[in-house]
């Protein structure tokens, strides 16, 4: 054959030639005008399962979730690709046959029966929208197309409708349109909820649902009949699917709603550690608790597993529409009362000042110019740590406070997270009153506090994600206290007094053994109740937003119930992360340099009459016995002149009439103390 091989090769080389030369300038036009980019979706955070908490708008206020084929019922799957693009997933972006189907119907009806668009074209017009349907605009929809089918795969073109979609109104995205229609996931759907998932987008607002039901009862009806005949359905189900009433559009999920702001990221899913169950259980206590106290009162709560100090559940108020409903109150400091006393107590097992069997005087002292009182005005003289502790005594409190040092007290919980706000004296130093709540603290901190408690004594930082828990496992904390003060701390509190109506844990099978404290600010203004067992730690606090007090609302009655409820729906999700009462006795008298505890203790205690009081006398030459704790012998004073002792051997004093007296108190070891008083009488004074 004239020519031969070499004659063939050359004519061969044109048209390829060619190919190569129209692929290049396609591929240069796909970098000059490539297809818009994907639009953000709305940032939504979810449970530690994935279950959707709380969802945020994009611009303009839609909806658009973000979506994953593979969470989306199959059935759905199969019947969009069955109804809208039979070859999905064999064409390159437009379907020659589609489309020339669409021509033919136009051709010999003379109206447009079926449209021809595959779910590629859908979407990129879903991307790139234009005001008129022409054939110029369906030209430039099969380019963007092919472009779409060249940069991602068919699972990204399918995600990318399913998140775009429109479903009426402000709804775009099969999982937004099944959450506001349905009120769930898009995992699991019905065939009705599938047919009209499918029919919607084809006409969004002319079968919205909540405006025009009879228009999306009529087309949900004749997409279960293509369902039908497709063999994805039975008769008897399509039928009995038509008969389902429109549904009403719902509120898209609202839990946790603090939490959620703080977590969200914009265009994304974060995946949380919170447990919607509990969740929605703490919301519920909590929003029960605040009606029941009044309509100006909030509260707010938090419950951490000690396993990584992942926040199970967090309730930054009782109510958005109750006064300082917005404000997440986990976060924003208050006076803590008496709730950090343990922690008092625990630094001083760990310096060797004291056990939970040393005994120390509840009486009246004062500390400089601070004069402590215990809530009840009443003191119950010696005492053990112990027993101070579980019944919130004051003065020994104070009295430990002083032989540990405030300032030590605040370094350990600056340490472990406990970042408070403190007044200070002009010598920069934190005053005794840190001990009964003059400070200001969060019940993040808070609970950080007690989470470290329950885990022998090491904080971390609380974990809102599965990456932070991680983090807290494989990292080190603060050690705020031993393991072994920890424990017996634990032990002390889970024998504290039961809250009004409840039987104690000692008494009752199966109840959770909670080692509890509560706290009850100055004014009445915060309530509190904060508690470890097993493996959770709670706190929960009652108040009003504006700090406004409360009147003889405490936190044993206001916050404590609160408190041993939530660990009771513990108990029942999670029987074995919470502890029971240890046996045995909880206190052992202490022997040794820990028999009693003397440290701080500048001097002797003035028992009566008390600095700065009145005393009332019926007349010139009235008597009184004076009173006072320290080593023996005592011997008092007025103005440096001794004063008689009486047959009894107590000291006695007279005074000569109406004034001002001071008395003073000498103990064994020349160790003093003054009171200042004032005598009154009948008649002028």
């Amino acid at each position: 054959m004239a020519g031969g091989p070499a004659l063939w090769a050359r004519r061969a080389s044109v048209p390829l030639a060619s190919l190569i030369a129209a692929g290049v300038l396609l591929a240069g036009l796909d970098r000059t005008l490539p297809p818009p980019p994907m639009p953000e979706v709305s940032a939504l955070v979810t449970d530690r399962e994935g279950r959707a908490l709380r969802a945020f708008p994009v611009e303009d206020g839609r909806w658009r979730l973000p979506v994953d084929p593979e969470a989306v019922d199959p059935a759905f799957r199969a019947a969009l690709i069955e109804i809208e693009d039979q070859r999905f997933y064999s064409h390159h972006g437009v379907d020659p046959l589609a489309m020339a189907r669409a021509v033919g119907s136009l051709v010999s009806t003379g109206r447009i029966v079926s449209g021809g668009s595959t779910i590629t074209m859908q979407t990129a017009r879903l991307l790139e929208p234009r005001p008129r349907r022409t054939i110029g605009a369906k030209l430039i929809e099969m380019v963007r197309a092919i472009q779409l089918e060249w940069r991602y795969s068919k699972a990204e073109i399918l995600q990318a409708y399913l998140t775009l979609a429109p479903y009426g109104g402000n709804l775009e995205g099969v999982r937004a349109a099944s959450w506001a229609w349905f009120g769930h996931e898009p995992d699991v759907l019905t065939p009705d909820e599938i047919a009209l998932l499918i029919a919607l987008p084809q006409a969004p607002e002319a079968r919205r649902p909540d405006l025009r039901p009879d228009a999306a009862i009529a087309s949900r009806a004749r997409l279960l009949a293509r369902m039908e005949r497709a063999g994805l359905i039975s008769a008897d189900r399509a039928a009995d699917a038509a008969e389902e009433p429109a549904p009403m559009r719902r509120a898209f999920p609202a839990l946790a709603w603090h939490a959620a702001e703080h977590l969200a990221r914009p265009g994304g899913e974060v995946r949380s550690t919170l447990d919607i169950r509990l969740q929605t259980a703490l919301e519920s206590r909590l929003a029960e608790l605040a009606a029941n106290a009044g309509p100006d009162v909030q509260a707010s709560a938090l419950v951490v597993s000690l396993d990584g100090r992942e926040v199970r559940a967090a309730v930054g108020s009782a109510g958005r529409d109750r006064a300082g409903g917005w404000i997440d109150l986990t976060r924003r400091a208050r006076s803590p009362g008496s709730v950090l006393k343990p922690f008092i107590y625990g630094l001083a097992f760990e310096d060797g000042l004291a056990g939970p069997g040393t005994r120390i005087a509840d009486l009246p002292r004062r500390f400089a110019d601070y004069n402590p009182e215990n809530f009840d005005r009443t003191f119950r003289g010696d005492v053990t740590i112990a027993e101070a502790l579980q019944h919130s005594l004051n003065v020994p409190a104070v009295q430990v406070l002083d032989a540990v040092g405030a300032n030590r007290f605040l370094a350990a919980m600056s340490f472990a997270g406990g970042r408070a706000i403190v007044p200070r004296s002009n010598e920069g130093d934190a005053g005794l009153a840190i001990a009964l709540g003059g400070l200001g603290i969060t019940a993040e901190e808070i609970a950080v506090m007690f989470a470290a408690l329950g885990a022998g004594g090491e904080a971390l930082p609380l974990a809102w994600t599965e990456g932070e828990a991680a983090a807290n496992r494989s990292g080190t904390g603060y050690r705020l206290l031993g393991a072994r003060a920890a424990a017996t701390l634990v032990e002390v509190l889970q024998r504290s007094p039961a809250p009004p109506g409840r039987m104690p844990a000692r008494l009752t099978s199966g109840a959770p053994a909670i080692a509890y404290k509560t706290g009850t600010s100055y004014g009445f203004r915060d309530a509190w109740a904060a508690g470890v067992s097993g493996n959770y730690a709670v706190v929960v606090w009652v108040g009003r937003a504006d700090g406004a007090p409360r009147p003889g609302e405490t936190g044993r009655q206001a916050a404590l119930p609160a408190l041993f409820d939530i660990f009771d729906v513990i108990a029942r999700r999670d029987p074995s992360g919470i502890s029971a009462l240890p046996e045995g006795p909880a206190v052992r008298r202490a022997s040794g340099p820990l028999a009693r505890f003397e440290r701080g203790v500048s001097g002797p205690d003035i028992v009566f009459p008390p600095d700065g009081s009145d005393v009332w006398a019926d007349g010139p030459g009235r008597a009184f016995a004076l009173s006072a704790r320290g080593s023996a012998p005592l011997r008092w004073y007025e103005r440096g002149t001794p004063l008689e002792i009486d047959a009894a051997g107590q000291s006695v004093w007279q005074p000569r009439g109406p004034g001002f007296y001071e008395l003073t108190v000498v103990d064994a070891n020349g160790r003093s103390a003054r009171t200042r008083v004032r005598v009154r009488m009948p008649g002028p004074s």
